[in-house]
């Protein structure tokens, strides 16, 4: 789309499946974790940056943060989304690659990936990390439960 930004069908194939990402249909008896978004919507919030790119900065954060809850799950999303090749001697290198992919994929479309490209600055990360919605009393996410101290580290990551 990038490329070609007149290309009907690869601006339907987007569309299509931004409707199906955000519908609620593949979520169907699983439950979602919405970490990354409460962590975002402080950046929004306060610095009016647009939702997808404070994602771009917050999401790989987060993976990096969790990731060893699972590594296989995250292994899987180098592997099945960017192709990367399956280290079986260390799985924890496939999935850091994964996570190099993503963030190198969102620079490409030109979002940023740190809060510092954001010009964010980090004098109010603890406000934010203080101000997340805990969507589980003290605690948010369903995949790791984190607390503010978790929040906090997460957006330290995303300097």
């Amino acid at each position: 789309v990038l490329e070609e930004p007149d290309n009907y069908n690869a601006r339907a194939e987007i569309m299509w499946a931004g409707t199906i990402a955000h519908n609620g249909l593949l979520n169907t008896g699983r439950i979602g974790d919405w970490t990354s978004h409460q962590i975002e919507h402080e950046l929004s919030g306060i610095y009016d940056i647009a939702h997808g790119a404070g994602l771009a900065i917050v999401f790989p954060a987060w993976m990096k943060y969790v990731y060893k809850h699972n590594i296989n799950r995250f292994a899987q999303f180098a592997t099945r989304v960017w192709d990367v090749e399956y280290s079986f001697g260390s799985p924890e290198k496939t999935v850091l690659e994964g996570i190099n992919r993503l963030e190198k994929f969102f620079k490409e479309i030109g979002l940023p990936t740190t809060l510092k490209e954001a010009d964010i600055p980090e004098d109010r990360l603890k406000e934010m990390a203080d101000k997340c919605k805990m969507t589980n009393g003290d605690t948010v996410g369903n995949f790791v439960k984190l607390a503010k101290d978790d929040v906090l580290n997460i957006l330290i990551l995303a300097k």
